[in-house]
């Protein structure tokens, strides 16, 4: 599926970052950069719900970027309590991204979390922005206000954040959650369903 994948190092704000970015075969529809699981609870741009969102966007034509948080992997500088975690994912943007083409910002867990703040601080310009939030981290950090188009997946039974928590911050925004039954935080058995529906939220018109 995808003709070209190279790993690289982009400079970010406490070091380099490591990068994994895969290309698609064919035409070039957009890039979407993904953000891991919590760093210090063992989280990593490997993660298999990272990579299934990642499958996803490289099928439908989107360069694909997983990266390291400072601290994980090769990456360098240590763990900042999510701030400079949102300012690492803004570097691998700024470096990454095609300005003519649409960007996603995608994130896992605290993931989630860190595209999302990511996404309402990008500098005015950037082409048509869109978000991918799965099993967000609802419940200990405080997500903000997101577009209204913003993909929201959570599992039915998620132990580690609630669905109740991620529908109150969404509530107030009348924003839609798409529920999948019985599923937990990790997906264990439904990443296939966890791609279809990222799949028919970005097929083509």
């Amino acid at each position: 599926m995808s003709s070209h994948s190279r790993r690289l190092s982009v400079p970010g704000p406490a070091g380099a970052l490591e990068c994994v970015v895969d290309s698609p075969a064919g035409a070039l529809r957009g890039v979407a950069v993904i953000c891991h699981p919590h760093p210090q609870h063992g989280g990593t741009m490997d993660n298999k719900v990272v990579q299934t969102l990642a499958r996803s966007f490289l099928q439908i034509g989107y360069r694909t970027v997983r990266f390291n948080f400072r601290g994980v992997g090769a990456s360098q500088g240590v763990w900042d309590e999510g701030r400079g975690e949102v300012d690492d994912a803004l570097a691998v943007v700024a470096e990454l991204r095609k300005p003519d083409l649409p960007l996603v910002l995608a994130g896992f867990s605290f993931g989630g979390y860190v595209a999302a703040q990511a996404a309402s601080v990008l500098p005015e310009g950037v082409a048509a922005t869109r978000l991918v939030l799965v099993g967000p981290s609802t419940q200990v950090q405080q997500l903000p206000v997101v577009p209204a188009d913003t993909l929201v997946i959570h599992g039915e039974q998620d132990d580690v954040v609630p669905l109740a928590a991620t529908l109150v911050w969404a509530r107030p925004q009348s924003l839609p959650v798409v529920v999948i039954p019985g599923g937990g935080h990790f997906f264990h058995g439904q990443l296939s369903l966890l791609k279809s529906i990222v799949l028919r939220a970005f097929k083509s018109p």
